[in-house]
């Protein structure tokens, strides 16, 4: 072996494979960020008006078999008249979410279980209609 004694050793480090790594993992990142928005899947009847802004408020839901939740937590009805009861002077506005597959005579007892917890402004969350010619 002949080694020249012009050789020195390289002292620079080869950023080329943590570029690659960096590269993989903001493409990992973009791809998995729009999979982690929470929230209940409802199919929520469509409707035309304006959009509101998501402030702190009060959110509940109704799916499809009935099942209710709180701000995304499963609640039952007495648990909700009591919450609600307790939460209307930080709150007074409560936003009510229903699949259009629930029946009408649920989603009106349950405004009305609203209004027994002291709460007068009641908002139904309705997808926008897109208007075609």
């Amino acid at each position: 072996m002949n080694i020249s004694p012009r050789r020195k050793v390289m002292s620079e480090i080869n950023v080329t494979p943590f570029v690659d790594v960096m590269l993989v993992l903001l493409i990992i990142f973009m791809v998995t960020a729009p999979l982690l928005q929470q929230g209940i899947d409802v199919n929520l009847p469509k409707a035309k008006g304006k959009d509101m802004p998501p402030e702190n408020r009060i959110n509940i839901t109704i799916k499809r078999g009935g099942a209710i939740y709180l701000n995304d937590n499963p609640i039952t009805m007495k648990e909700l008249t009591q919450r609600l009861s307790a939460m209307k002077k930080l709150n007074p506005d409560v936003f009510l979410k229903a699949d259009k597959d629930v029946p009408y005579g649920l989603v009106v007892e349950m405004m009305g279980e609203i209004k027994d917890a002291g709460i007068d402004k009641i908002g139904m969350v309705t997808e926008p209609k897109i208007d075609r010619p």
